[in-house]
């Protein structure tokens, strides 16, 4: 309804509608002047002028859509003069059967059509590989070849058989840019781009096809008058279409759309095929009804096409062939390091270890330590390029049929196929070498440090055994200094265990609490609070320190709810304890990456009613805190009132920036500095002098002599734990000390 109350519009189809009326009223008995069929091709044209302006004026279009129709609103003006030439020269001419087109027609028409074919080449077209820019102008070529020969069929030929050259070159000249302006639509129709309306294309190209086919009427109306002209019908007809065009564009929907489906994009255009069949047909037809000239034109037009299409065809094939490849690369390959990636890992594992002669199998493992420093610390575009150069030197290292493959992360691991644990460790060891010189990237210069396992298996092997013997290999030759590997040996296999077997322990409450007192250095000794110690009654291996399964914790990812559980029933005791006892619990890393665990932290409090003041959280010294993930958690832990210590001060190798950017309540002197020999305790004395100068709570660890004890004094130290006091004890023994509220000398 929105097309019928345009005005400009209804003007336009109502002039198209007064040429047809006009012509075949002409056309029965020329009552009408001549010149007012011609009227209406030159004033659609200035209709069309109009509407191309408003579309260009429209704001909400975008820059390059209103940039084309600013173009075909000054187009509109050499459309009109040459329309309004052509007219002249038809009413002018002595004999009307033999006009052809006049010089002003020509130059005027000549000029609008390359300015169409510049205004469609401005438009963006959208990214194109080569093959398929190839394979568009094959298609557009495909459409302009067929109106070539509908031109040749029903026009062109004709004016070759009259041989006169006032009109034959003329006729040639006009057909040739009519031609090029099909090419440029159907290009521009079979390209790519998301700017343009999908519907005001489709009426330019009808537009286009009007005024390139126009002229294949000229043999059917010329025997009725030599008066009439196709141009009288085709050219208002051309005109309608394109103020449609300009209709539509105004009126798209741009942007999303509630309950609008996408486009769907078609594979392939329709259009090269129509045109192959319309020259189908045409050849049918001239086979059983034209001369022989015109026969033979024909056939070959066929011939031409049926190879454009073939070679087409042929260029497809290999671009979808190369996708295909591509695809399958994508599929199987890193994309940042072009390794193989996990599916084909295991793919050529299992090829490997379903040999039948029995051959030796080896995997290796290989995990970069500290990588995730370089991501933090330098961004994980420096991180990408240390990755992609370990995959590179990892690759020179092996034999043709080995693969080296990324498992993801900083993992990468070796299919050794036919290597036995001597060839295995000669494979390592050409790792370890290629990785000895750092990586310089960016300015920086990275060391690298790797932890190699390797598990040693033949064929018929569980691939997922071999590989977890490996990972098992892996971390054992973490604890090693330096970049080392390990193969792996079956008493690995007994720590590896305990990973599955925490998670039992931790659902099935195997794992219990012991209190070591913290207390004043004074003569009362008096009790300020106690630090808790998580172990786990193993039902095979007896009571575990924490020694034994902590590490496997953080391997695993155990180390987050092992962690839980400790605090829940750390404040499930101090629930029962007097109100000025204080608590010292563990946490890791690990935790502090969690976001939400301030929030369970504040929830257990409230949920025992233990004030936050009475629990300080330790910290271990020595353990990698990300700043950049723990900053927000550990601020809205003060917030919260929590207190927060550094356990193992001085073991560590950034204890001064800790100290600044981690807010630290409490620094816990480790037992190596605590222990020392009297003449080696500067340590022990700048650790004192520094809480003071900081304002922090020092507590002294290990302390087993009443020598230690008076030298911690004398250096400042008012609170201290350790064998002296009390050796790690149950809940309900450290309960019985808090009414006394002192320890025994």
């Amino acid at each position: 309804m929105g097309v019928l109350r345009s005005r400009p519009l209804l003007a336009s189809g109502a002039l198209l509608l007064f040429a047809v009326i006009a012509f075949v009223i002409n056309s029965i008995e020329p009552v009408l002047p001549w010149a007012l069929l011609w009227l209406p091709g030159i004033l659609a044209a200035g209709v069309l002028g109009l509407e191309s302006r408003r579309t260009a004026r429209t704001e909400y279009l975008s820059p390059p859509v209103r940039q084309f129709w600013g173009r075909i609103a000054v187009i509109c003006i050499p459309v009109g003069l040459g329309n309004a030439a052509q007219a002249q020269h038809s009413l002018t001419v002595a004999d009307p059967a033999h006009a052809g087109a006049g010089v002003g027609q020509i130059a005027f028409q000549g000029v609008a059509v390359l300015l169409v074919m510049y205004a469609l080449l401005k438009l963006p077209y959208g990214t194109q590989t080569r093959g398929e820019l190839f394979r568009v102008v094959l298609d557009a070529g495909t459409v302009m070849l067929a109106c070539a020969v509908f031109l040749w069929h029903f026009s062109a030929r004709f004016a070759l058989a009259e041989g006169d050259p006032r009109t034959l070159f003329p006729a040639l000249a006009l057909s040739v840019l009519a031609l090029l302006a099909v090419f440029a639509v159907a290009k521009f129709l079979l390209t790519s781009q998301n700017h343009m309306d999908s519907g005001a294309l489709r009426m330019i190209g009808v537009a286009v096809a009007i005024g390139a086919l126009g002229p294949i009427l000229q043999p059917l109306v010329a025997p009725i008058d030599p008066n009439l002209f196709p141009d009288m019908l085709d050219l208002p007809a051309l005109f309608f279409c394109a103020a449609i065009a300009t209709h539509l564009q105004r009126h798209a929907r741009t942007g999303p759309h509630r309950g609008a489906k996408p486009a769907r994009r078609r594979p392939f255009s329709v259009l090269p095929y129509v045109a192959i069949a319309a020259v189908d047909a045409l050849l049918i037809v001239v086979t059983w009804s034209a001369d022989g000239a015109d026969r033979e034109i024909v056939v070959a037009s066929a011939v031409l096409l049926t190879a454009v299409v073939v070679l087409r065809q042929i260029t497809a094939f290999r671009d979808n062939g190369r996708l295909l490849r591509r695809l399958d690369h994508n599929a199987t390959h890193d994309a940042l390091t072009q390794l193989p990636n996990r599916v084909l890992f295991h793919e050529r594992l299992r090829r490997a270890v379903e040999a039948t002669d029995g051959r030796p199998v080896a995997v290796a493992l290989i995990d970069l330590d500290d990588f995730k420093e370089v991501n933090d610390t330098l961004g994980h575009e420096v991180g990408d390029q240390l990755l992609i150069a370990v995959a590179q030197r990892l690759n020179g290292c092996v034999r043709v049929d080995d693969t080296v493959a990324r498992l993801g992360g900083d993992e990468f691991v070796v299919v050794l196929d036919n290597a036995d644990p001597a060839a295995a460790d000669l494979a390592a060891r050409r790792m370890i070498e290629a990785l000895q010189a750092p990586v310089t990237t960016d300015g920086h210069e990275l060391p690298i440090r790797a932890s190699i396992g390797i598990a040693d298996g033949h064929a018929g092997d569980d691939p997922s055994v071999l590989l977890r013997q490996a990972d098992i290999a892996m971390y054992d030759a973490k604890a090693q200094p330096g970049t080392t590997f390990r193969h792996y040996q079956a008493d690995m296999g007994g720590r590896a265990d305990l990973g599955s077997e925490l998670r039992d322990a931790i659902r099935d409450d195997q794992l219990f609490l012991l209190f070591q007192p913290i207390v004043t250095l004074d003569e009362d000794r008096r009790v300020l609070g106690a630090e808790a110690l998580v172990r786990w009654a193993h039902p095979v291996h007896g009571t575990l320190a924490p020694d034994a399964f902590i590490p496997v914790a953080e391997r695993t990812g155990l180390i987050v709810p092992l962690g839980r559980w400790v605090l829940r029933d750390s404040l499930r005791r101090m629930a029962e304890w007097p109100a000025g006892t204080v608590l010292n619990i563990n946490i890791s890393a690990r935790d502090l990456r969690e976001p939400d665990f301030a929030e369970v932290v504040a929830a257990l409090l409230a949920e025992y009613g233990v004030a936050a003041g009475r629990i300080t959280l330790e910290i271990t010294e020595s353990m990698p805190v990300d700043l950049g993930e723990s900053h927000a958690v550990l601020h809205a832990l003060r917030e919260l009132g929590v207190k927060l210590a550094l356990d193992d001060f001085g073991t560590g190798s950034s204890t001064l920036s800790l100290l600044h950017d981690v807010p630290i309540d409490e620094v816990k002197l480790d037992r190596s500095f605590t222990q020392a020999p009297g003449d080696r305790v500067t340590v022990a004395a700048g650790v004192a002098h520094l809480a003071q100068a900081m304002s922090l709570h020092a507590v002294a660890e290990g302390v087993e002599t009443e020598e230690q004890l008076q030298r911690l004094r004398t250096l400042g130290y008012t609170a201290a734990q350790g064998y002296l006091f009390a050796r790690p004890m149950p809940a309900a023994d450290f309960e019985a000390l808090l009414p006394t509220a002192a320890v025994p000398a």
